[in-house]
């Protein structure tokens, strides 16, 4: 062995005998060491003394307080972790138990709690309003204000109310999904010593319910930008009042990683954000109040470039109840994975909105793979604005969303989409050039609008380093072995300079291959697969019935040189690491018939009726994830 791996090595052991384990514990005080023995009280404490290297342990409990990492990590495998003991329920909240409220003469369903303005400290966000601070870009609160703060009654956020009668006298809010829900409401008073607030809690006795209102901006995230190599893991984060994120500022959220490298955020439960539950996005020091500005400001100083930001992994949370988006990020999101995330009831309360809301909301991830999510009961489910170069959606199920599966908007490409499982009414609305449809089971509406009149940037290939903006032409998409059920490509049908590039598609029940291109390369039949989805106690299972012949398309396998490159970035379909791609997997990572693959995202040999776990994934070696047939 060389001299020089000797002293490598020789560093290693002695960082690792020099690394500590903090631990953290409801019996613990903040005047103790640390140790299993005598833990701390708070997280924050911990946070305080670790270094890189170090983990901090979370024993059982509910910690009320916002954990924001004064250092960060130094490299991968010198990381600051946080975890929560394995089989442990450990919850950080943003929010405060709250007692001794009065009942409102004359009323029996409403009750009144006024605490002093001392008791919120520095943040009071029964005063702070959604949108405010230069962060109200692309917010539309519906003609009236929204405060950051929320009331929860058994850990159910209630509706707030533009007035006190709203709440004397609820009536169900039009636009909210549980319209039963949003009779539960509160209005909130500040003056310059005490804030009020005023509920509805209907039958129920506040100060015998568990009743908490948000008091901090967020539970897990930083106050400085540049927080290096931190792993969250095992969390429940729950209740924070968190302020809108847009893309243009500071995207702050429940737990984010505000501008950083390197954060891996994995199997915890993130819920009852005001806005988002967790971002990967900008630095308030590069916003601008408009988005012409962004690219720019984003590269200056030490900024937007591989070397610096990005690189995350997020992977097995469950994300939900997030009145903006589930993920959100601008730029910070770029050469990540997000992978085997499970998002669901995002903006359903609907008393705000906005062009954040998502279940996954990202601009410029470049070279992100977002894989084996499951995304539903949202408003969009994958959202992809602006800049997307190299991005990969593959294997996520997307079912139940009220305004479409994936929005893909000024995007210049390559982008690929494969082995999705898209089954909301709407399953895909692209405003985008340059992208990639392989082997997707398209349940909903095709929509193509071109956009002829905005610019966006583009990139050198697998960087950040941008080349130009260009308009949208249109055109210079590519379908190529999917299964359509609505309406396939008529949409694209004139709407484009570029032409399409389609192959290997089959077209059921009322989608028709009305795009010119396709007249050569499909499969058609009038039967309706009649696709079922079935949730069994978290599992979800979806049933279809294969008419005959879709085993004898012949159709091509999908590889970087069939997909040739984007028009206007001039960039092929590759790897991040640029090197060629081949579609050879299925839905389950089972191999393709690579002579004659199978249509859609099965790899199948049979026609007929099958019942297939599709969430959790399964891996290979699980034979649930085995077609059935019957």
């Amino acid at each position: 062995m060389k001299t020089s791996s000797f002293i490598t090595l020789a560093i290693l052991i002695a960082q690792s005998a020099f690394a500590a384990e903090y631990h953290v514990a409801m019996n613990g005080s903040d005047k103790n060491d640390g140790s299993l023995k005598k833990p701390f009280l708070t997280i924050t404490a911990a946070a305080d003394r670790a270094q890189p290297g170090d983990v901090i342990t979370v024993h059982e409990g509910v910690y009320r307080e916002r954990v924001n990492p004064p250092r960060g990590g130094e490299s991968d495998s010198r990381r600051i972790v946080y975890q929560a003991v394995k089989g442990e329920k450990v919850v950080i909240k943003g929010s405060e138990v709250i007692k001794e409220w009065k009942r409102v003469e004359n009323e029996i369903n409403v009750w009144k709690m006024t605490l002093p303005n001392t008791f919120f400290g520095s943040f009071n966000p029964y005063k702070e309003l959604i949108g405010s601070g230069g962060a109200g870009d692309w917010f539309n609160g519906k003609g009236r204000s929204h405060h950051m703060g929320e009331v929860y009654l058994n850990d159910k956020s209630l509706f707030e109310k533009a007035t006190l009668k709203e709440v004397l006298e609820p009536q169900p809010y039009p636009d909210a999904f549980d319209k039963e829900a949003s009779t539960y409401t509160w209005y909130c008073e500040t003056d310059d010593k005490n804030t009020h607030i005023w509920a509805n809690f209907h039958e129920y006795n506040p100060n015998e319910e568990l009743v908490e209102i948000t008091m901090r901006k967020a539970c897990f995230y930083p106050d400085t930008p540049g927080r290096n190599y931190i792993t969250v893991r095992g969390f429940e984060l729950n209740q924070a009042a968190t302020q809108w994120a847009p893309p243009t500022m500071e995207q702050p959220g429940l737990i984010g990683t505000h501008w950083s490298k390197g954060w891996i955020i994995e199997n915890n439960v993130i819920r009852n954000s005001k806005c988002v539950g967790l971002t990967l996005g900008r630095d308030k020091q590069r916003g601008k109040e408009h988005y012409d500005d962004v690219d720019d400001r984003a590269h200056e100083g030490a900024g937007w470039l591989k070397e610096t930001i990005g690189h995350h992994i997020v992977r097995n949370n469950t994300i939900s109840d997030c009145e903006a988006a589930g993920i959100c990020g601008t730029m910070g999101g770029a050469f990540s994975k997000i992978i085997g995330n499970h998002i669901y009831n995002t903006q359903r309360k609907r008393q705000f909105v906005g062009a954040e809301t998502a279940g996954i909301k990202l601009h410029a991830a470049i070279d992100t793979l977002i894989a084996n999510n499951r995304i539903h009961h949202t408003d969009r489910g994958i959202w992809l604005d602006a800049m997307h170069q190299g991005t990969r959606v593959t294997r996520n199920v997307l079912h139940d969303n009220s305004s479409m599966d994936v929005f893909l908007e000024v995007n210049h490409g390559p982008y690929l989409l494969d082995n999705n499982l898209l089954l909301s009414r709407t399953s895909i609305l692209s405003e985008s050039q340059g992208g990639a449809y392989v082997h997707n089971l398209i349940v909903g509406r095709i929509r193509y609008r071109a956009k002829g009149w905005r610019n966006t940037p583009y990139y050198e290939p697998h960087t950040t380093k941008r080349v130009a903006l260009s308009s949208f032409p249109g055109g210079d998409e590519r379908y190529y072995n999917n299964i359509m059920v609505l309406n396939g490509l008529s949409e694209y049908k004139e709407n484009g300079k570029f032409p399409m590039f389609v192959g290997g598609n089959a077209y059921l029940d009322k989608a028709e291959p009305t795009y010119s291109l396709a007249a050569k390369d499909f499969f058609k039949s009038s039967l309706s697969p009649n696709i079922e989805i079935q949730d069994k106690k978290g599992s979800l299972y979806l049933q279809a019935i294969w008419p005959k012949g879709l085993e004898n398309m012949n159709n091509q396998l999908v590889t970087t040189e069939l997909l040739g490159k984007s028009k206007i970035t001039d960039q092929a379909f590759t790897n991040p690491d640029n090197s060629p791609l081949t579609i050879d997997t299925d839905y389950f990572g089972k191999k393709r018939n690579t002579a004659n693959p199978y249509p859609g995202p099965f790899e199948l040999t049979k026609s007929g009726k099958h019942v297939f776990k599709v969430w959790p994934v399964p891996t290979q070696a699980d034979d649930t994830c085995s077609a059935q047939v019957q």
